[in-house]
């Protein structure tokens, strides 16, 4: 597939995108390198490959929702700047 100018035109015109004249030659480049590269990978024989959505196998990397007791107001508000009994005391910011 090859890719002209114009069609780099038109994908900067609608991403609404100023290009000079040297940056869509360089794209126009780069994006017919792109997908030429894109028409060699669909030659590759992939019956038979499970398709994947990692390269690695992934395991879930939460751990479990176990309730565990808190740290307590007097900790939480141990760096508080301001507070007002067991609550923050933060700056008005409506008038």
């Amino acid at each position: 597939m090859k890719i002209t100018t114009e069609d780099v035109a038109h994908v900067a015109r609608l991403a609404r995108l100023e290009l000079t004249p040297e940056e869509t030659g360089i794209f126009t480049g780069q994006m017919d390198a792109i997908l030429a590269y894109v028409e060699k990978l669909k030659e590759l024989d992939t019956e038979g490959i499970i398709p994947t959505s990692h390269a690695v196998p992934l395991e879930n990397a939460f751990r479990d929702d176990v309730a565990r007791p808190g740290i307590g107001v007097s900790a939480a508000l141990a760096n508080a700047p301001h507070r007002a009994g067991s609550f923050y005391l933060v700056p008005k910011v409506i008038e």
